[in-house]
């Protein structure tokens, strides 16, 4: 590296090949990492436990001799546990809780040869799209501080964009990954269910319907990352199919003529309000990119009863919150309060303790019978195209509960669990609001296919908006040779947020292009 200012330069497999050829040293890549969450971190929030003493001690340490050995990484604040390291999962009962060991993942991150450098904010138990926990405090968008980092895995986003590291862990229950990757213009793809492990402490995720990557800023790094941690661990439900080459060599191969739909068509709940007028151009950018490319591009969406499922999804959340509630309080020796919790989180655990056994059950089934529907309509396409959100990146709290809203979830947070169903019509606006922000992405956590966001379109005001494409089950190697197309093509490295802009900065990034 000529210069330790060139540390923004380069995506993960970049650097990681300059460690290789000794050019650098891993502890001149942390110390790059940490000089840049020191200085950019108050202003966007992303970083909530630093690591650096850890991560200079690992790196002047016999790393792992893996493909991204020296490579800073930061961590989620939730699922993937750090031996020794607080996690929080955004809640305030577990603020100083510390795991005994390491999850598979992150063991298989070490052996890769990352480094470690801290841990990312996150919504509680990430179950918001957004991060605005009332732990730590809202992520700001790099882009622009007065604008949400999205969620659940917001920290990691805006850590990535603001070039803190050029690879950080997100994980994906409801589109946790693929929203922070559009309102930040980074990479971020949902791989198909069971190709990371969850072990050893959870058995599957939200039914299923959650998964642990990351988001990166460029492709390939995904691919490498995703190459490094595949493959299921002991005692796994289920494991993703193989695949037959290693992701990272998809990525620049010729992905063929696709058959590719597009929608507009919100794919859980319903069309209100419609999508943003941006949101919708760059949607028709990208299938003239498409079509100039070589694709078929056909306007079509997948027949299911999306309102029905945006209630079977209410109903596993709800049970996932009730218990998340119910063990987090057992795992610190105390009786659940409501001022443990943020309103929000605690009502959404009163509803599941209110839907009965048979609810749950009918509900999962119904995701079931939605996943084979979506099955079927992926015989006739490869890919299905839809913006990844429906807005631009809004305004921080926006999405929160008004005032009004606020009273109302206050007093049903106070109901008994027999009463909170009568009461349901009070929760359901708030919940269907949330539904709408996420309206193309839950569909690929209950189907487990995999999906990414690309960064393929900016606003007249240099916001990101991602553009979102899933793949047929176990077929992630089509969205990488598709996803390096378009990198190629409208290649996005070169666009940083006015914080990482200097003079020297080049438009483009040689490092990846």
């Amino acid at each position: 590296m000529t210069a330790l200012h060139d540390y923004e330069s380069y995506d993960a497999v970049g650097l990681a090949e300059l460690v290789r050829r000794k050019e650098v040293s891993p502890l001149e890549l942390v110390d790059a990492a940490i000089e840049r969450i020191e200085a950019r971190n108050p202003q966007l929030n992303a970083v909530v436990y630093p690591m650096f003493a850890q991560a200079r001690q690992a790196a002047q340490g016999e790393l792992p001799d893996g493909p991204l050995r020296g490579v800073p990484f930061l961590v989620k604040d939730l699922l993937a546990m750090v031996a020794g390291v607080p996690i929080s999962f955004g809640t305030r009962l577990l603020k100083n809780w510390a795991p005994p060991a390491d999850s598979e993942l992150v063991r298989r991150w070490k052996a890769a040869g990352l480094v470690i450098a801290g841990k990312t904010n996150t919504s509680e138990f990430g179950f918001m799209p957004w991060t605005e926990p009332e732990l730590f405090g809202p992520t700001h968008n790099p882009y622009d501080p007065t604008r949400t980092a999205g969620g659940s895995s917001g920290g990691s986003g805006a850590a990535v964009a603001a070039r803190l590291v050029p690879v950080a862990s997100g994980g994906d229950g409801g589109g946790s990954i693929r929203v922070p990757a559009s309102v930040n213009g980074v990479f971020g793809l949902k791989p198909t269910r069971g190709r990371t492990p969850a072990g050893p402490l959870y058995y599957e995720l939200w039914e299923g319907c959650a998964i642990e990557h990351a988001l990166t800023r460029s492709v390939r790094d995904s691919a490498a990352l995703l190459d490094a941690t595949a493959g299921a661990d002991i005692g796994a439900p289920y494991a993703a199919p193989p695949q037959e080459r290693p992701f990272l060599a998809e990525v620049g191969r010729d992905p063929g003529k696709l058959r590719i739909a597009f929608t507009t068509q919100a794919l859980i709940g319903v069309d209100d309000p419609p999508p943003d007028p941006e949101c919708v151009r760059g949607l028709h950018a990208t299938v003239k990119l498409l079509e100039s490319l070589g694709h078929e591009v056909v306007e079509a969406a997948p027949k299911i009863d999306y309102a029905e499922l945006a209630m079977a999804f209410m109903t596993m959340t709800s049970g996932q919150a009730a218990n998340d509630i119910r063990e987090t309080a057992a795992l610190v020796g105390r009786k659940p309060a409501r001022s443990d919790f943020e309103l929000s989180t605690w009502v959404l655990g009163q509803l599941g303790r209110a839907f009965t056994a048979a609810d749950y059950v009918h509900a999962t089934r119904f995701l079931g019978t939605a996943a084979r529907q979506a099955g079927d309509f992926f015989t006739q396409y490869d890919v299905l195209l839809t913006p990844t959100l429906p807005t631009p990146p809004f305004v921080i709290g926006a999405l929160q509960p008004s005032a009004a809203e606020r009273r109302l979830l206050g007093a049903v947070s106070a109901l008994r669990a027999g009463k909170v169903l009568t009461a349901f019509d009070l929760v359901r606006p708030f919940a269907l609001k949330t539904f709408s922000f996420i309206r193309y992405l839950v569909l690929f956590n209950v189907t487990g296919q995999p999906a990414m966001s690309v960064p393929l379109h900016w606003t007249d005001a240099g916001l990101p908006v991602g553009m979102h494409f899933a793949g047929r089950f176990g077929d992630e190697a089509t969205l990488f040779r598709l996803a390096g197309q378009l990198e190629q093509e409208r290649p996005w490295a070169g666009r940083a947020p006015a914080m990482v802009r200097r003079p020297e900065t080049p438009a483009a990034d040689p490092a990846i292009d």
